[in-house]
């Protein structure tokens, strides 16, 4: 049986599947063969197209916006007042400025950073999640004049991007049960769970979409050659590491390797080496962080992940040894190292 390839995507606004899909299989085929695996990206992209029936591979698209849109449309504008979700955002807007002055020495982004402390600081009678967005607008707004995001203010605004730290905090909640009792971070993984199904599976995550596939991932028992996290929230170590589940952290036994890649103007990945704090896997099995440097001024997108050689190389290598026919390099571009290896920590 040929191994199955899934996506988890991450924050964001709703999404077409199809779209998305598409996008992302374009963007790591398109890093397949700047890695020189030809070959694997033409079976991708057949994949997509329809074409090559002979040797179409199983590619899903684990999506589950759609659970936070229902969500918010019970509670209007910027969703239900959840006491739950409104203490997990107030924690998260604190963590965040603090992971961010931890990694920043620039007098002047120091400065803004603190005024963004102050900012993020709880007010004595704020109640609610309007009030505490209201506040976090404010700390999105002054984080974003930091470099390199400045000229990010075009793509990305603080009400996009506190909507993005919301899906963070609302996961992480653990509440908005349904009629049946299930909360919206189980329903997510529920969909994660259906994607990867009995395996093997190479799961490639991104951004909030690692939280939820971590999590996922040690509910089951699926063969999981390859684990890959982009843009990954995971060691953020005052909101996310102590909320994750189980505690303590660890890799999950079903995984056989994991990569974890960072771009270092990534503002979600504040925190992005964090294998020596996971408890390791069977076999020793921990993360490897890579760094990588995109092009741009918003690189927390999937497809600018996906499109590194440096990202793709494994994803090829992984879904070839998956089938028991190795994809080697056709020539075409550099020989990406194997999960195993240590090489380009970041």
């Amino acid at each position: 049986m040929r191994s199955r390839l899934v996506f988890v995507h991450g924050i964001g606004g709703p999404r077409d599947p199809a779209t998305d899909l598409a996008a992302w299989t374009r963007a790591l085929a398109s890093g397949m063969r700047a890695a020189g695996h030809g070959q694997a990206a033409d079976e991708l992209e057949g994949t997509a197209s329809g074409e090559h029936p002979d040797q179409r591979r199983s590619v899903r698209f684990a999506h589950y916006a759609d659970l936070f849109g229902a969500a918010q449309a019970q509670g209007g504008e910027h969703g239900r007042t959840d006491g739950a979700e409104a203490e997990a955002l107030s924690e998260l807007l604190v963590a965040w400025v603090a992971e961010l002055a931890a990694v920043h020495t620039d007098d002047r982004d120091l400065a803004v950073l603190a005024h963004a402390r102050a900012e993020a600081a709880p007010r004595a009678q704020e109640q609610g999640v309007l009030e505490v967005v209201r506040r976090a607008l404010n700390v999105a707004t002054t984080v974003l004049a930091l470099k390199p995001w400045g000229a990010a203010a075009g793509w990305v605004t603080p009400k996009v991007l506190v909507g993005q730290l919301r899906q963070v905090a609302r996961y992480l909640a653990r509440a908005e049960a349904d009629a049946d009792g299930t909360c919206l971070d189980r329903r997510i993984r529920a969909r994660v769970a259906e994607a990867v199904g009995a395996g093997p599976a190479v799961v490639v995550a991104h951004s909030l979409g690692t939280v939820v596939a971590l999590e996922a991932l040690h509910e089951l028992e699926a063969q999981v050659p390859l684990f890959v996290t982009l843009g990954s929230p995971i060691g953020m170590r005052t909101l996310v590491w102590p909320r994750l589940r189980p505690q303590p952290p660890g890799v999950p036994a079903a995984v056989g390797g994991w990569l974890n890649f960072w771009d270092r103007d990534d503002v979600i990945a504040v925190r992005p080496c964090f294998e020596r704090e996971l408890r390791p896997g069977p076999g020793g099995i921990v993360p490897v962080s890579r760094r990588v440097d995109s092009d741009g001024v918003w690189v927390h997108s999937a497809e600018k992940y996906l499109a590194q050689p440096g990202v793709a190389g494994p994803v090829a290598q992984a879904l070839g040894l998956a089938d028991g026919t190795a994809h080697t390099p056709d020539g075409a571009g550099p020989r990406s190292p194997g999960p195993g290896s240590t090489a380009d920590r970041g």
